[in-house]
């Protein structure tokens, strides 16, 4: 029997298969995809992230070919806006997500974990005796099923994870209904070392440098509910650029290299796993719309905290864990989960946009403040 069976070999799951092969522990790695694949994403690891990665001897592929990103800048309506580098030197790196992946999963079966691409996970196996205990997942692969046996079964499967889904834990909130269109272009003037993030009222449009002159942009605002039609993506993402009073003339020019994707609803609630045999990690653990660009962090750190929760499971037992991984998580997130709905709020506020215009105005250090906290600058790798 495998020790370990991870669903999902995205940036948390590939981390955690990583931390537990080198353990020593007896691992594989399942996605339904094949890799390398296109995913949408922001495709900026900030400082703190990538210092989390370099900890881990994971950073080789995006220091040798990420994008240096020096700082942020930040614009409001009515043409304010804030440049901020991270402090003492610090930097963040954008790499396309399917090269970034792919590089991660690689690592992880250098490391020694087995990895299974193109298997899907149809459900989790729960025990006959102890309905909340699970013991591996059911898998189609080719059209074929099979049951696989796990001590530990980490769910990585992302923000529509089937085992979270499939086991009661998650939900679609009511509220935010927020959806992203992201897309690539060329030819974008003013693409500089900084990423951007652009506030509107009710949305907001973040811009990412990125190798070979490309840049990733992402349209975030909400919408109508899970049936929403958007019609023409890409005729939608060029009318919201073409408008904005900052954009506007530096899209001009600009080419779409591939069709824009779209994303949604982003929110997702998940309780944490009670399911002894369960640990959730990255999206599928809750995801949060994380508008800073923060969400490599809670993947990678993510991943690791479920392979360490996971290693002291396969020596002590299921007792406490999940509510010491759950006081871990909260450690860890809490104050950016708190940092990042109070910056949605502002979005979503005129009157607290108003406010905002007049801080950045007349106080911009602390607007500089927030991006070095957006950075997660201050924080031991």
């Amino acid at each position: 029997m495998l020790d370990v069976l991870i669903v999902g070999a995205g940036p948390a799951g590939a981390v955690a298969a990583t931390v537990l092969a080198r353990a020593g522990a007896r691992v594989r790695l399942l996605d339904r995809a094949h890799f390398p694949r296109e995913k949408l994403c922001g495709d900026t690891v900030n400082p703190g992230a990538l210092a989390l990665l370099r900890r881990l001897e994971l950073a080789s592929m995006l220091d040798a070919r990420g994008l240096l990103i020096a700082g942020m800048v930040v614009t409001g309506e009515d043409g304010v806006a804030v440049q901020s580098r991270y402090p003492n030197g610090q930097h963040g790196r954008s790499l396309m997500r399917r090269d970034l992946d792919l590089s991660l999963v690689e690592q992880a079966t250098q490391a020694g974990a087995e990895f299974e691409p193109g298997t899907r996970v149809r459900a989790a196996v729960r025990d006959e005796r102890r309905r909340d205990r699970v013991r591996g997942v059911v898998t189609e692969r080719a059209g074929v099923s099979a049951t696989v046996p796990a001590r530990v079964v980490i769910g990585a499967d992302g923000r529509c994870s089937t085992l979270a889904f499939g086991l009661g834990l998650a939900e679609r909130p009511a509220r935010p209904r927020r959806w992203a269109i992201g897309a690539y272009f060329e030819g974008v003037d003013g693409v500089s070392a900084f990423g951007e993030m652009h506030l509107r009222r009710g949305m907001y449009i973040g811009l990412a440098p990125m190798p070979g002159g490309l840049a990733n942009v992402c349209l975030v605002k909400p919408w109508g509910g899970a049936g929403t039609s958007f019609g023409d993506p890409a005729a939608l993402l060029r009318r919201v650029l073409a408008k904005d009073e900052v954009l506007g003339s530096r899209f001009r020019g600009a080419r779409l290299t591939a069709p824009p994707v779209v994303l949604g609803p982003l929110a997702i609630d998940v309780r944490p796993a009670a399911c002894d045999g369960l640990l959730l990690a990255g999206d599928a653990a809750g995801f949060i719309d994380p508008m800073t660009g923060d969400g490599m962090r809670f993947a990678f750190r993510g991943g690791e905290l479920a392979a360490l929760t996971a290693l002291r499971t396969l020596e002590h037992g299921w007792a406490g864990a999940h509510a010491e991984l759950a006081l871990v998580r909260r450690r860890e997130f809490g104050m950016k989960w708190r940092f990042n709905r109070t910056l949605r709020a502002i979005v979503g506020s005129p009157a607290a946009l108003r406010v905002g215009r007049t801080v950045a105005s007349h106080a911009p250090a602390a607007l500089r403040a927030i991006v070095r906290h957006a950075g997660d600058c201050g924080l031991q790798p």
